[in-house]
């Protein structure tokens, strides 16, 4: 008679037929521990740059999101507990299996930004400083 031993409520089947990869973009539903006791669901969505260890049991996947103009990263355990769902978004096709150069190349574009945005000034043009006292009113003294 064969006997199973359950030690995590986890579907351990389901998450490890998940079939994602690299540049893929996922919908992590994480359950987050408020202080009253209750538990709610927070979605953290974003493109996965890199998956590890296959399918055994420390795998990790890592998960990349741009919030306000700043890169998040985050490792997700495959098998975690605190995992309720995993949705994938939308699929791609990439050449690499660990996509760590995306954060240069966002690195990259910012700095490209920054300078498009000084080369928009002219030459001999009044800068907003100037144009910020000439457009204040005259102070009454009384």
């Amino acid at each position: 008679m064969k006997t199973t031993i359950k030690f995590t409520p986890v579907n351990m089947d389901e998450r490890k037929a998940l079939d994602f990869s690299s540049g893929d973009v996922v919908r992590v539903w994480n359950k987050i521990k408020e202080s009253d006791g209750k538990t709610r669901l927070q979605a953290f969505e974003g493109m996965v740059l890199a998956r590890k260890h296959g399918a055994e049991m420390g795998a990790t996947f890592t998960i990349r999101k741009v919030t306000s103009g700043v890169g998040v990263e985050r490792i997700f355990p495959l098998y975690s507990v605190m995992i309720d769902k995993i949705e994938i978004v939308r699929r791609s096709r990439t050449r690499r299996s660990k996509l760590y150069y995306v954060r240069d190349k966002a690195l990259r574009d910012v700095r490209r930004k920054l300078k498009e945005d000084t080369r928009v000034v002219k030459k001999g043009s009044t800068t907003t400083m100037e144009v910020a006292k000439e457009e204040a009113p005259e102070e009454v003294a009384a």
